[in-house]
């Protein structure tokens, strides 16, 4: 049997004497020390739905044992061995917030022991602890999570836990890089708690890692999406309010927008304390383009409204066109103003009116009503042309000129019959002079009527958009990191 045989023997056989039960100390007041020490190998997994780290770990213990010194002299100068960590006494350091279904989280390794008692156990651990998930910046979210280390059944007087080589931090050595993670931060603090049940005290030893998306892969399944159907629905409130493609190009949008939030609450925990920003974003871009989609409604309704004989009230033009048009800049609105109706005008009622020298001096008024020319033969009284009724200029209406002074000469006394026509033919010549001024009237006013409700529908669908731009924005401004 070789020497180091002869020495693992020789120590087992003592502790199989004693029991690994129970502190290696001589007397039950002393306090066994123990250093412990925490190197990440790499981070597994952080699930925001369970709110569980996944970490792999070697955990590093130290203290000293009575029970394991020996003699180098007496064993041909061996003075360090390894021995089965399940046949010697070991602390029982537990992280506190462990978040595993399995029995046990360490994987058997050997405990190398010295000659003076010291104890290196060094085993390799797959850590699941709960981490409080916050979401409120996801993707582009910093998390930070504790592992909190401490004997489970011993106070501060029988086990005293302190950092293994005076390494205040998490030790990244052998860490690999994560490709969703980025490790900011890895400090470490020793707390000292005092429970109401108890004066003694219980020490632990606290790690923490904070944790920085890496939001590469969400900007192209979410932000990149989202900010192009953001500046799609800017197109809803550029489209002519009498398109129908105002409502359908909303409607697809909002399902668009309703499947990426499908796609977000996959992703992020049903139960989170925190609404993700990006989800909120959301949220409010489908209830923005419902209400642009409401307000479209009204825009058309508005824009088409014109066709009823109901005119703008005074209060909404003069909101929208005296006030929000100027502040928005929206000149070519202003510029082409409701055309007036023309006024109306008498028509004259014989053709002496048109003659007199004092029907010449309205010259505007004649420039806007024709008086009728007259012109006749002595012999044949006027003919009228009514084929194509309002529309239609009697032909007596083109033709007529007052008689010159050959064809007064020489005049020949008219029959009662044919004054009685001429006046005939005046009267339904003025009749329909009337009628056709009046129509001209009622379709001008009607005319401004639409034009107004149109000015009031894109004054309104302009303030729509500039609303909507500045949502946009300071959503984008609060989601998006800063510096």
């Amino acid at each position: 049997m070789s020497d180091e045989k002869r020495l693992i023997k020789f120590l087992l056989e003592n502790y199989e004497r004693v029991g690994i039960v129970g502190r290696p100390v001589y007397n039950t007041s002393d306090t066994v020390s123990v250093r412990y020490g925490l190197a990440l190998i790499q981070i597994l997994d952080l699930d925001e739905k369970n709110q569980v780290l996944t970490t792999n770990v070697w955990s590093r213990y130290l203290w000293n044992d009575i029970l394991l010194k020996w003699n180098p002299q007496d064993f041909g100068g061996v003075d360090h061995v390894r021995v089965p960590a399940t046949k010697i006494w070991t602390p029982d350091i537990v992280l506190y917030n462990y978040a595993d279904t399995r029995l046990r989280e360490h994987r058997e390794a050997m405990a190398v022991v010295s000659s003076d008692g010291t104890v290196l156990w060094i085993p390799m651990a797959i850590f699941k602890s709960t981490c409080s998930i916050d979401i409120t910046h996801f993707p582009f979210d910093q998390q930070t999570c504790i592992m909190k280390f401490g004997s489970w059944t011993y106070d501060g007087f029988n086990l005293d836990v302190d950092f293994y080589d005076d390494l205040e931090s998490v030790d990244i050595t052998d860490y690999i890089e994560s490709n969703e993670w980025k490790l900011l931060a890895y400090p470490a603090i020793k707390n000292v708690k005092q429970y109401p049940c108890c004066d003694e005290p219980y020490p632990d030893l606290t790690f923490t890692l904070v944790l920085k998306r890496i939001a590469a892969f969400y900007n192209y399944i979410l932000i990149l999406p989202c900010v192009l159907l953001s500046s799609l629905t800017l197109v809803i409130f550029w489209l002519p309010p009498e398109s129908p493609a105002k409502m359908m190009l909303g409607m697809n949008v909002f399902v668009a927008f309703f499947l990426l939030l499908l796609l977000l609450a996959d992703s992020t925990p049903p139960a989170a304390s925190s609404v993700p920003l990006i989800g909120a974003y959301f949220c409010l871009n489908m209830i923005l383009i419902t209400l642009s989609t409401f307000l479209s409604v009204i825009v058309i309704n508005l824009y088409f409204r014109g066709d009823k004989k109901s005119r703008v009230p005074k209060w909404l033009k003069r909101i929208m066109v005296d006030g929000l048009a100027r502040i928005m800049c929206m000149n070519e609105v202003l510029d082409q103003d409701p055309p007036r109706a023309p006024e109306r005008h008498a028509v004259p009622t014989n053709a002496s009116e048109c003659t007199s020298p004092h029907s010449r001096r309205h010259t505007k008024d004649r420039k806007k009503i024709k008086c009728p020319e007259l012109k006749y033969n002595k012999f044949q009284p006027p003919v009228m042309d009514y084929r194509d009724g309002m529309n239609s200029t009697p032909r007596s209406q083109q033709h007529f000129s007052l008689p010159t002074q050959e064809q007064q000469q020489p005049q020949q006394p008219r029959s009662p019959l044919h004054s009685q026509a001429l006046e005939t033919d005046i009267r339904e010549i003025k009749r329909i002079l009337k009628t056709y001024m009046n129509r001209i009237h009622e379709k001008d006013a009607q005319g401004k009527i639409a034009k107004e409700w149109r000015i009031v529908a894109r004054v309104l669908d302009r303030l729509f958009f500039f609303m909507y731009v500045s949502t946009i924005v300071v959503s984008l401004a609060t989601i998006f990191p800063r510096g």
